[in-house]
């Protein structure tokens, strides 16, 4: 028998939204969790929130406890050594925002805050270590210091990336890493993002408080050089791409760089058992779309969920129904952000021509521009 209705692997935002959605549906619910309580608070990469993303945690009840949220009422796109560019605008687009930018620590602590103060879910402070299942149940194997354990449940959510077997895991490695800090500028950002692509790939600055929140993708080597810079050095690097838009550059952060992959599980659904958020797509941070897809799959896998009765959880026609609810707005985000880096991350003539075409088309035509941005804002379902 079950001890579980729903067990969640992994209680980052996307769990721990998976875990809120289904607060007072009167089923048992767990989450297992590894890391200790608040540690990820002091984790300062920015995270660019769809309108979309917002409407459901304003639905969650995490939207106001998670203010001030830095909106983003313009996008600029450009290209460096290029012409062509288009402004996105949410006046035109009739959104209050096209976006708003918080920092992963207080997106996270939020949604952590909110679930302890619900109660309701059993929390396990132990990571999956492995799983299998059969027609009835999913079995979740771990250890919380006590030595290995196996819980049941009528279904696995599993939005922990490190959770699946890399068997079942694409990975296409971009070559790139990306570069993050705060910076300061001369000019006020007043709410505008901008988008840059170089042939290195892109480098956006998104309006975050009083400063911008850098996300510069690279070369690998070229990024850690750039972390390794005296701040004047990183600077004028950055005001060398970037160009004059904002001013003088007056001012950075500590930095900090990562890899860039893309990563997709063969299956998001199968016997009693669904990936979502990390552990189904790991997306590059172009166009900001990686934790706002994960969000629209913690939502509907709940709406699921909670539209039908406890022996319907995680049985075959649920995990069908969910996979095949998610298969256009997966793909669509998956195919979004890996086509925009495939296509402007180089320095190939045709191509350049091309793309400044391409964005000059795009700012002359307001039905692309809106298509645009609904699927930014919404997915490809919205």
């Amino acid at each position: 028998m079950a001890e579980y209705d729903v067990l969640i692997a992994g209680g980052g935002p996307v769990g721990a939204s998976l875990a809120l959605a289904l607060h007072g549906s009167g089923l048992v619910v767990g989450l297992l969790e590894p890391r200790a309580p608040r540690a990820a608070h002091a984790d300062p990469r920015p995270i660019a929130l769809s309108h979309g993303s917002r409407l459901i945690l304003e639905r969650l009840g995490v939207w106001e406890p998670l203010a001030p949220a830095t909106p983003i009422r313009r996008i600029h796109v450009s290209q460096c050594g290029g012409f062509g560019r288009v402004e996105l605008d949410a006046t035109e687009a009739r959104l209050p925002a096209l976006g708003y930018v918080v920092d992963y620590g207080r997106l996270a602590l939020t949604l952590e805050t909110a679930l302890e103060a619900a109660g309701g879910c059993c929390v396990i402070r132990a990571a999956v270590t492995g799983s299998h299942a059969d027609a009835d149940a999913a079995y979740a194997q771990f250890d919380a210091g006590r030595g290995p354990e196996q819980t049941a449940t009528r279904l696995l959510a599993v939005a922990d990336g490190g959770a699946l077997s890399s068997a079942r895991v694409q990975v296409h490695d971009y070559r790139q890493a990306a570069v993050t800090a705060r910076v300061t500028c001369g000019t006020p950002h007043q709410n505008i993002a901008y988008e840059r692509f170089t042939p290195e790939g892109p480098l956006a600055l998104l309006p975050m408080g009083g400063m911008l929140a850098l996300v510069w993708t690279t070369t690998p080597d070229n990024a850690q050089q750039l972390c390794a810079l005296p701040e004047a050095g990183f600077l004028e690097r950055l005001q060398r791409v970037f160009g004059s838009r904002l001013g003088a550059f007056s001012g950075a952060s500590a930095r900090a760089w990562f890899p860039l992959a893309l990563k997709t599980a063969d299956r998001i659904a199968e016997p009693r058992t669904v990936a979502l958020g990390n552990a189904a797509q790991t997306l590059h941070p172009v166009a900001g779309q990686g934790f706002n897809l994960g969000l629209r799959d913690a939502w509907e896998l709940a709406e699921a969920v909670r539209g039908g009765g406890r022996d319907e959880i995680g049985a075959a026609g649920q995990i069908r129904a969910y996979r095949a609810r998610r298969r256009l707005d997966r793909g669509g985000g998956i195919w979004f952000t890996d086509a925009l880096v495939r296509l402007f991350s180089n320095d190939i003539a045709p191509l350049r021509l091309a793309r400044g075409l391409g964005l000059a088309a795009l700012g002359a035509v307001p039905p692309a521009r809106d298509f645009v941005v609904r699927r930014m804002t919404f997915g490809a379902r919205g």
